[in-house]
């Protein structure tokens, strides 16, 4: 498991893939050429892969998608460490905090 800021990144096996993700649109690079999974809503700074790297996104709003590595990489942010990552799969999660009466998202 990888938390950086408020994403959680959950390796999952192979067998644990939806198979609807293979007729789904992955989710395109940005303009610096990084695949982006989260935005910081706060500061405008992003949660982003600069390696090889797909993300199929989920209609669920508390489930960003499924990322896949063909290698190890790693995540960026402008205001997080770096984190490696092996290559698999993961499940992107926006993470979420309990308050009183209430759950939710994390802003980062």
């Amino acid at each position: 498991m990888f938390r950086q800021g408020d994403i959680l990144l959950l390796p999952i096996a192979d067998t644990a893939v939806p198979p609807s993700i293979e007729s789904s649109v992955a989710k395109p690079r940005d303009a610096r050429g990084r695949l982006v999974l989260a935005l910081g809503e706060v500061t405008g700074h992003a949660h982003a892969i600069p390696g090889a790297a797909t993300l199929y996104p989920s209609s669920d709003p508390m489930l960003i998608g499924h990322l896949r590595l063909p290698q190890d990489t790693r995540i960026v942010h402008e205001e997080h460490a770096e984190i490696a990552l092996p290559k698999g799969w993961y499940r992107v999660i926006r993470q979420r905090e309990y308050l009183p009466g209430a759950v939710r998202m994390v802003a980062d």
